[in-house]
């Protein structure tokens, strides 16, 4: 199953890498004027990613390379090593510092331990990270869900934010054991979530399958939180359980925080079809392609 593991990997990147272009415009009219049905890499439109180019990543994609880089140079996932190198990675970092971000560094500041600095941040971008997790800690479910809350509460101290990385760490696993995406869903929240706090947000998008994603988007909430963000990815993953790149685009042009909807539901989609569900130039026009294809390697 290395080409599910990695199809993962690559989906949530691509998702990210596609939503560079629109991030955080939340007037859908915008983007329709500007950019048409967005199916290909664009610089960013919003000034939050200024200095950015078409194929690059936004700064959750970017947390997201360090994390692989991380556990592919130990061969799994240390939450210390991982915290040594996402402070540093900011040291001079030219992209966008969101508020999670900046209190997480403020903390690690004047903290005696990296890994317990995390800000309060509600923002589902941290659990959006997990995919980079797949190469090293798959094979073992209590590991692979140690590690994805862990590497979340890092920089998203936050219970729901920690508990929806459990959750799709779930999800991932019975992908790659062979359940489809939405059964995986319906299994996860049925064995493991079903009391938890954050099973009427997947109910949610579970519930709006067979709707406008742009409409149940717009109703869930476009913004970073997990309470908009996880059902958005949920009905994404739910919408079009067969269909990776119809579920970017369709995530991309309902506009707002679509990168970490998006790297959680491409990670999932990825997971259950492999690499050839994802277009060939989506990879090969990536600004990080390459180091991204030699990591996997040596992983």
């Amino acid at each position: 199953m290395t080409d599910n593991r990695n199809a993962a990997v690559w989906g949530a990147f691509v998702a990210d890498a596609l939503s560079l272009g629109v991030h955080w415009v939340y007037n859908t009219g915008v983007i329709d004027k500007k950019f048409g049905r967005v199916e290909h890499y664009h610089d960013p439109l919003t000034s939050y990613h200024k200095g950015k180019k078409a194929g690059d990543f936004t700064h959750y994609g970017d947390q997201t390379l360090v994390l692989l880089e991380a556990v592919c140079a130990k061969g799994g996932f240390d939450g210390q090593y991982f915290a040594e190198r996402w402070k540093a990675f900011f040291t001079d970092y030219n992209g966008y510092f969101d508020k999670a971000t900046k209190t997480t560094l403020e903390n690690m500041a004047t903290a005696e331990n990296l890994t317990a600095s995390g800000s309060p941040s509600e923002d589902l971008a941290g659990a959006a990270r997990l995919a980079a997790l797949l190469p090293v800690c798959s094979d073992d479910l209590a590991s692979f869900v140690e590690a994805a809350r862990k590497q979340t509460a890092i920089t998203h101290n936050n219970g729901p934010v920690v508990t929806s990385a459990d959750f799709f760490a779930r999800v991932v696993d019975a992908t790659l054991k062979g359940q489809p995406p939405v059964q995986a869903i319906e299994t996860t929240l049925k064995t493991d979530f079903r009391d938890n706090d954050i099973a009427p947000l997947i109910t949610m998008g579970m519930d709006s399958r067979q709707r406008d994603t742009r409409e149940v988007i717009a109703e869930f909430g476009q913004m970073c939180s997990v309470e908009a963000g996880l059902p958005g990815a949920i009905h994404l993953i739910c919408r079009y359980p067969d269909a990776y790149q119809t579920a970017m685009v369709e995530n991309v042009m309902a506009g707002g925080d679509s990168s970490a909807r998006g790297m959680l539901a491409g990670m999932v989609l990825a997971v259950a079809h492999g690499m050839s569900a994802i277009p060939e130039e989506w990879m090969s026009q990536m600004t990080a392609g390459k180091h991204i294809a030699e990591l996997l390697k040596q992983c």
